[in-house]
């Protein structure tokens, strides 16, 4: 995928953030979320996975261990959605190790536990 594809990948990512904020509001369980996104995206014909199991190597080495990224959307951006009442640099440092790892080009970290989504709303590039 080029990087003007993910870019407009990104800006229906954010519409479809927008959508389901207005439609839910804030102060729900970040599963809630999750789920609602996942249905907006594919009420507009995005496909995307949740829970999305990444086997973690180090140095080339199989660890045994995994992580969970809450949203791959067309199998080429990541979202990390967060209900928080205020985000912690861990959040962030989260998001940029599952990029690394993946290799993806694109991420979003979406504090859905705000008064306004876009004040909750986080752009990261890999090699972008």
């Amino acid at each position: 995928m080029t990087n003007d594809e993910l870019n407009a990948l990104g800006g229906e990512i954010l519409d479809s953030c927008i959508a389901v904020h207005k439609e839910l509001g804030p102060g729900l369980l970040e599963s809630i979320y999750v789920f609602a996104l996942k249905k907006e995206l594919e009420l507009r014909g995005i496909p995307s996975e949740t829970e999305v199991r990444v086997r973690v190597l180090y140095k080339g080495h199989d660890t045994g261990k995994y992580y969970d990224i809450d949203l791959l959307v067309k199998n080429e951006v990541i979202v990390e959605a967060k209900s928080a009442v205020s985000m912690h640099p861990v959040y962030e440092a989260q998001i940029i190790s599952h990029l690394k790892l993946t290799g993806k080009k694109l991420g979003y970290l979406v504090n859905f536990n705000v008064a306004r989504l876009k004040d909750g709303f986080r752009r990261f590039v890999n090699n972008f």
